[in-house]
């Protein structure tokens, strides 16, 4: 029997062989540079940018708010910058998610029950804005929030008829700004998975909740919200995640007023030169994200709490 014809019977090697390609692809690209980076976070930062190899705490101490050079009875050794970077980080992406989970679940609600004619036009007007890049959308909405931009000129010309003295709103670079433009480049990720979920729910459910008298909201709390939780879900990975590490809009919106821990890393790779403690920090951020990521699809992630209640 030649070797291609026990490939063939052999349903375990062909698994094996048509997973090759990918696992190849990902230990090349996620494994071996996330072992790099780890080796790095343990290393120094030579005067002139480059990396020592050697073992030491001294990133993630600092990372802690403590400095490692400091004299343990020296009272002002701690520092809470980076804890607080984290912190706002850690709560700007819950926002952030909470706030497109209220817009998003509606809106997917309204597609999925709308006409099937009209389902594809809808869904198309959603997917428009990510035709567009990504940093066109964020400065967008610079040019809306800034002192002399449309939002404030709006307000100042609806001032002017009512005869109030309007003065302009400062509104850029602020959490707030860096909030909203969160919540914009992440609506269509949420939209649609929900959307995906709720249109599998089939509606003789419906029918039956109202022949046993259930009412709107209690049909929505029994039938509707169980079955389109794993889209919640995992539109929940999708925002949270990306939120957690992003940059770009916070660098723009939010200028030097808002750090998150992702403009830490950039800056500490391209600016400050010090790749060790941008690396200790791409760990922290890592793992705060798998860990609010494993609990919370380990209590959500199929409903099981929902459809037993």
């Amino acid at each position: 029997m030649s070797m291609l014809q026990k490939l063939r019977e052999n349903r375990s090697s062909q698994g094996t062989l048509l997973a090759l390609p990918t696992t190849f692809w990902m230990v090349a690209l996620l494994v071996l540079p996330l072992l790099l980076t780890t080796v790095i976070s343990f290393g120094k930062r030579s005067p002139d940018g480059e990396v020592i190899y050697t073992f030491t705490l001294n990133n993630y101490i600092r990372l802690a708010g403590f400095d490692p050079n400091c004299p343990p009875a020296d009272g002002t050794c701690f520092n809470p910058l980076y804890l607080q970077i984290l912190g706002r980080s850690l709560s700007l992406a819950f926002n952030t998610t909470v706030l497109v989970i209220l817009m998003a679940y509606p809106l997917a609600y309204f597609i999925a029950r709308s006409h099937p004619r009209k389902r594809n036009t809808y869904l198309f007007l959603v997917l428009i804005p990510l035709w567009t890049n990504f940093v066109i959308r964020v400065y967008a909405w610079m040019m809306l929030l800034r002192k002399e931009g449309v939002i404030n000129n709006l307000l100042g010309l609806l001032a002017g008829w009512i005869g109030y003295d309007f003065k302009p709103l400062e509104m850029l670079y602020t959490q707030g700004a860096v909030l909203v433009g969160m919540v914009y480049e992440f609506l269509p990720f949420m939209i649609l998975p929900i959307f995906t979920s709720l249109e599998k729910i089939d509606n003789s459910l419906y029918e039956a909740a109202a022949d046993l008298g259930a009412n709107p909201i209690r049909t929505f709390r029994r039938v509707t919200l169980p079955l389109s939780l794993p889209g919640v879900v995992a539109g929940t990975i999708l925002v949270f995640i990306p939120v957690m590490g992003t940059f770009i809009v916070s660098d723009i919106l939010g200028g030097r007023q808002v750090i998150l821990v992702g403009n830490l890393i950039q800056r500490q790779f391209l600016d400050a030169r010090d790749p060790t403690f941008g690396s200790a920090a791409s760990l922290i951020l890592m793992i705060m994200t798998l860990v609010v990521t494993y609990f919370y699809t380990r209590k959500f992630g199929f409903g099981e709490e929902i459809v037993a209640a």
